[in-house]
C-alpha cells in the first residue's frame, strides 16, 4: 500500500457552537474531537498528517504541539505539520494550503477535525481503493433527507453501489431531482497525491456560495477518465459531525451507548446503558456488575466479580477481583495510580487518590481519604479520616475522626503504621512517626514521637471541669 499522508480540514469558526473554544476542541468522551481524529491517524500509521487551521488557529496548533509531544512519548510514527488557511474560501481552498506538504509519491485521506468516528477499517478500505490511480469516496445512505451534505451522483443504477461515481452536488446548487438524493458524501476521500493536487488545481468558486468546493475534485477527476469509486455505509454514527451544542450532545450519548453495548455483549452488567460514561480505556473481568450513573476516565481496569455502586468516578485505577465500591466514591489515581485489593470495600462517599494502594480485604469506609499510602491486608479505615503519605500494616484499625499530618509546610513526612495496632477516634499523627506492632492509641491522641510496639500511648491534655462556671452573655 501507498505512503499515506492526511489532510484535516480544522479551519472553521463553528459559530453555532457559540463559544470562544475552537470547535475541534470541544469535547467527545473527554477527549477533544480533533483529538479522536489524530488518535485515528496515529493508529492508522500514516506518514504524516497536516491539520488545515484557521479561526482560533493559535489554539488548535497549541492543541496539535501537544498531541505531538504525547505521539513522540509513545514512539508514534506520524509526523504531524499544520498550515493556515486565511481567509477561508472553501474546503477545496482548505485543501490547496496543505497541498505544498503534500509528497506525490503517496496517497492523501482527507478528514474532518469535527467528524471524530470515522473507523480506521474504513480508512483502510479508503486508502485502498485507490490502487491503479482512483479516487474513493465515503458515503452515507440512511434512506432519509440528506439536508445540508452534498448529494452523490451515479451512473443510471443508482442504488447500485459498484456503479461509478459521477460528481457530488452541494446542496445549495442542487435542483429538486438531486436534493431527493438520499446517498451523500460525508466529507472523507482518499484520492493518489499527484491526482488530488492536478485537480485542485482545476477549482474555480462558480457556485451558489462562492466558494473552492473540494468536492469538484470528483467533476474534474470524471471528465479526465479517473475512475471515482464510493464505500457506501448506512452507520451515519460513523460520520456525524458536531456543528452546535446540541448536536455534541446527542453524539457523546450515541457514542456511550455504543460502548456500553460492547461491554455488555462481553458479558459486563449495566444497570443503566443511558446512565454510563466511558471516557478512557475500560477493561473488565467477567461478571463485572456497574450500577447507574457511573463515570470511567483515564485507564481503568476491573477485575473478575467486581461490583461498582452508583455515581461512582473512577479513573487511573486497577481494582482486583471481587471488591466492592460503593455508591458515591470517587478514585482518581492520576500518574501514579491507584490498586483496590481483591476483596477490599470502598465507600461510600470514600476517595483514592494518587498512589493509593489497598491490600486484599482492605475497608475504606464513608468519608474516608486515602493519599500516597499503602494498607497491608485487612486493615480497615472506616469512618471519617485522612491517611496521606503512610504505610499501614495487616489488621490496623484506623478510627474515626483520625488524620495523618503529613505536610509540614514545606516537606512530606510518611508516617508508618505498623501491624494490628489501634488507632482511636480523633487521633492526629504528627509525621516522620511509626507506631509499633500492636500498639494502641487512645482516643484525642496528638502523637508526635514513635510508640513502642504493644504499648498503650495517650497523648492528650487532662481533663479540667470549673464548677459553677458562668457562660459569657451578651451585653444589652
Amino acid at each position: 500500500m501507498s505512503a499515506v499522508d492526511v489532510v484535516i480540514m480544522a479551519a472553521g469558526k463553528g459559530t453555532r457552537m457559540k463559544s470562544k473554544l475552537p470547535k475541534v476542541l470541544h469535547k467527545l468522551a473527554a477527549k477533544s474531537l480533533l483529538g479522536h481524529v489524530l488518535d485515528s491517524v496515529s493508529d492508522l500509521k500514516a506518514r504524516s498528517a497536516i491539520v488545515v487551521t484557521g479561526h482560533g488557529a493559535a489554539e488548535v496548533e497549541a492543541f496539535c504541539e501537544g498531541w505531538s509531544e504525547q505521539a513522540r512519548a509513545r514512539q508514534a510514527d506520524t509526523a504531524l505539520r499544520y498550515v493556515r488557511q486565511e481567509p477561508q474560501l472553501g474546503t477545496g481552498h482548505a485543501v490547496q494550503q496543505a497541498a505544498p506538504c503534500l509528497p506525490d509519491d503517496g496517497v492523501t485521506l482527507i478528514l474532518n477535525g469535527d467528524v471524530p468516528l470515522v473507523r480506521r477499517d474504513t480508512m483502510f478500505w479508503l486508502i485502498e481503493q485507490c490502487a491503479g490511480g482512483r479516487i474513493a469516496l465515503l458515503t452515507v445512505d440512511t434512506g432519509e433527507d440528506a439536508d445540508a451534505y452534498g448529494r452523490v451522483i451515479r451512473g443510471t443504477a443508482a442504488h447500485d453501489q459498484d456503479v461509478p461515481v459521477l460528481g457530488i452536488v452541494e446542496a445549495k446548487d442542487a435542483n429538486a431531482e438531486q436534493r431527493a438524493i438520499t446517498e451523500w458524501y460525508s466529507g472523507v476521500m482518499a484520492v493518489p497525491t499527484r491526482l488530488l493536487k492536478k485537480y485542485l488545481g482545476q477549482l474555480t468558486d462558480d457556485n451558489a456560495q462562492r466558494e473552492y468546493y473540494l468536492t469538484d475534485v470528483v467533476k474534474h477527476a470524471v471528465a479526465d477518465g479517473t475512475p471515482v469509486v464510493g464505500q457506501r455505509i448506512d452507520d451515519a454514527l460513523e460520520v456525524a459531525g458536531v456543528n452546535s451544542p446540541v448536536q455534541l450532545a446527542e453524539l457523546e450519548r450515541e457514542l456511550q451507548r455504543l460502548r456500553a453495548r460492547r461491554l455488555m455483549e462481553a458479558g459486563v452488567r449495566i444497570a443503566d446503558p443511558a446512565r454510563f460514561d466511558q471516557r478512557g480505556l475500560l477493561d473488565c473481568g467477567q461478571d463485572v456488575e456497574i450500577d447507574v450513573g457511573c463515570t470511567f476516565e483515564g485507564t481503568v481496569t476491573l477485575g473478575d466479580d467486581v461490583r461498582i455502586g452508583a455515581h461512582c468516578v473512577i479513573a487511573n485505577v486497577r481494582i482486583e477481583a471481587g471488591a466492592v465500591i460503593h455508591p458515591f466514591t470517587h478514585i482518581d489515581g492520576g500518574k501514579d495510580g491507584v490498586v483496590v485489593g481483591p476483596g477490599a470495600l470502598v465507600g461510600p462517599f470514600a476517595r483514592l487518590r494518587p498512589g493509593a494502594h489497598l491490600g486484599p480485604q482492605v475497608h475504606i469506609g464513608n468519608f474516608v481519604e486515602v493519599k500516597n499510602s499503602q494498607l497491608a491486608a485487612g486493615a480497615k479505615a472506616n469512618h471519617l479520616a485522612y491517611l496521606g503519605d503512610a504505610t499501614v500494616g495487616e489488621r490496623v484499625n484506623y478510627g474515626a475522626g483520625s488524620i495523618t499530618a503529613n505536610y509540614d509546610g514545606v516537606n512530606k513526612h510518611r508516617t508508618v503504621i505498623e501491624a494490628d495496632v489501634h488507632v482511636g477516634s480523633n487521633c492526629v499523627l504528627v509525621a516522620p512517626v511509626t507506631l509499633g506492632a500492636g500498639g494502641t492509641i487512645g482516643g484525642g491522641s496528638i502523637v508526635t514521637k514513635s510508640t513502642p510496639p504493644g504499648a498503650l500511648t495517650v497523648a492528650r491534655g487532662r481533663e479540667v471541669t470549673v464548677p459553677n462556671w458562668r457562660r459569657p452573655t451578651k451585653k444589652t
